[in-house]
């Protein structure tokens, strides 16, 4: 019996040491971003990401439940303050707010997001003009705080979020290159 205590002392003590050492080195704060070229003006691009109501027009979540998720949109139709809150039992989709909290017209759009207990975020969408039409960066930033086991997961969130953000600019892409063929 005092060989089991053992063992159970000794793996404690492992996995303490494992959160130390994930605290001491691993990064607090995670960012991720993608860019896509999108063959329009800025100006073209602009009206589908600076208005939440439009949003999931492009969003790589928005197939995930869409019978399911109840959106709701307050504040300002533009601008800082708008506001959509979204709700599905979808492990993929959940709960949260999402409100622009930064606001510089045809160039960029910054927003919180909010996933009550499971924290908050940035993200951001820059527009910048290129040869091929618009350079578009969508990026993501968190603060895992001090929790190491958070940390360990910040590890894998580019594969995670870096995958959706790039299925979205797809699908912004798609969308606002077939509008302007479709208006042209």
């Amino acid at each position: 019996m005092r060989w089991l205590i053992r063992i159970v002392v000794v793996l404690i003590v492992i996995a303490l040491a494992l959160a130390a050492i994930g605290l001491a080195i691993l990064p607090r704060t995670v960012a991720v971003s993608r860019y896509a070229i999108i063959d329009a003006p800025p100006a073209g691009v602009w009206p589908f990401v600076s208005d939440l109501r439009r949003f999931n027009d492009w969003s790589p979540w928005a197939g995930y439940d869409p019978d399911g998720t109840t959106y709701v949109f307050e504040g300002p139709e533009t601008g800082i303050g708008q506001t959509m809150r979204w709700s599905s039992d979808h492990p993929n989709v959940g709960s949260g707010t999402l409100t622009v909290v930064s606001y510089d017209p045809g160039r960029a759009v910054e927003m919180r997001l909010d996933f009550g207990q499971m924290g908050t975020a940035e993200t951001t969408i820059v527009l910048i003009p290129s040869e091929g039409g618009t350079e578009v960066t969508w990026g993501f930033t968190t603060d895992l705080g001090t929790n190491p086991v958070a940390r360990w997961f910040g590890l894998m969130f580019d594969r995670w979020v870096g995958n959706d953000y790039e299925t979205g600019l797809a699908n912004l892409k798609a969308l606002v290159e077939e509008t302007k063929d479709s208006a042209g």
